[in-house]
């Protein structure tokens, strides 16, 4: 079983992807940067959740086409 992400990431992460869904591909990495300029986070464990989370988004969309 994988690791639970709480409401906050998750809302965060809605909110991000739907704004700007073109920005945000299947590389970690860069999705990570993307974030970086879209909001501000103070912690680098939060930006690195969200930034995780997009990635997995991402990734069920494209499976789903």
């Amino acid at each position: 079983m994988g690791r639970i992400k709480t409401q906050l990431i998750k809302r965060v992460s809605f909110e991000i992807y739907e704004r700007h869904p073109d920005a945000f591909n299947t590389d970690f990495g860069q999705n990570n940067k993307k974030i970086s300029q879209f909001a501000e986070f103070r912690s680098k464990k939060v930006r690195n959740s969200i930034s995780g989370y997009i990635t997995r988004l991402v990734k069920a969309k494209a499976n789903v086409r």
